[in-house]
């Protein structure tokens, strides 16, 4: 996701905008506590912030195909109905906190668009400030 959509996202209209309440400092906290008893890092090849990123991304492009097919993973409304869900293929997306491989769904037809991770994108900048500008407004 670019600064281009993260402003699409602000522009909405102020009826339309998620109600802003803070990050939840008590989870983060233990995350962060977690991840240092198991002695994982923060940062770097396998850290806590590549695998958060990889869960957000993975997260926000299967909600891209849902809304994209109009119906939920192995929901009933959707067997016979034309397009679905067709696998996922694997891509490695270059991102502030290093490379991050990430699954992305496809659709029978090939008519998926993801707009987080478009098609061909091997580089993704302004990850950290959109995660916590989106966490900042209440989306997980």
């Amino acid at each position: 996701m670019t600064s281009e959509d993260v402003a699409e996202l602000e522009a909405v209209e102020p009826s339309k905008r998620v109600p802003e309440k803070a990050v939840d400092g008590q989870l983060i906290d233990e995350l962060v506590g977690r991840a240092q008893a198991e002695g994982l890092q923060l940062t770097g090849e396998g850290g806590l912030l590549q695998q958060l990123t990889k869960r957000l991304l993975e997260s926000a492009l299967d909600g891209e195909i849902t809304d994209h097919l109009g119906y939920d993973k192995h929901d009933p409304a959707g067997k016979n109905g034309g397009n679905s869900r067709n696998g996922k293929r694997s891509k490695t997306v270059l991102t502030d906190v290093g490379p991050v491989e990430i699954t992305v769904p496809r659709d029978r037809d090939g008519s998926f668009e993801p707009k987080i991770v478009k098609k061909r994108q091997k580089r993704l900048t302004g990850v950290d400030e959109m995660v916590i500008s989106l966490a900042a407004k209440g989306l997980t």
